[in-house]
């Protein structure tokens, strides 16, 4: 089953953030990181990966996408915050679901 990604990056100083969408987080990484593509995320550097949600169905994870790209950035980082209170980089240590924690 195909799984889709809204994700959140942000730069290292943590002054830009960024929301996307994929259905392919660790490719979608990759071109961000190494700057692959033009654009916003090139331009200002935005590739720490700082919070995501996965979706089963590409219209649900669209509509998402669109719904926090409409959030004043306040919003959004008490989103980020809520499950990455320390804004570090979750595709450390390879991408894991943040809200299935086992503790």
């Amino acid at each position: 089953m195909k799984q889709f990604y809204v994700y959140i990056l942000g730069n290292w100083t943590g002054d830009v953030l960024y929301v996307g969408v994929t259905n392919n987080m660790e490719r979608r990484l990759f071109e961000h990181k190494q700057k692959l593509v033009p654009g916003f995320t090139k331009k200002y550097s935005v590739d720490k990966l700082l919070h995501f949600e996965i979706f089963d169905h590409a219209p649900d994870a669209i509509k998402r996408e669109k719904q926090i790209k409409g959030w004043r950035r306040e919003k959004k980082v008490q989103l980020i915050e809520r499950l990455n209170p320390g804004w570090n980089d979750l595709s450390d240590g390879g991408i894991q679901d943040p809200s299935a924690s086992s503790g």
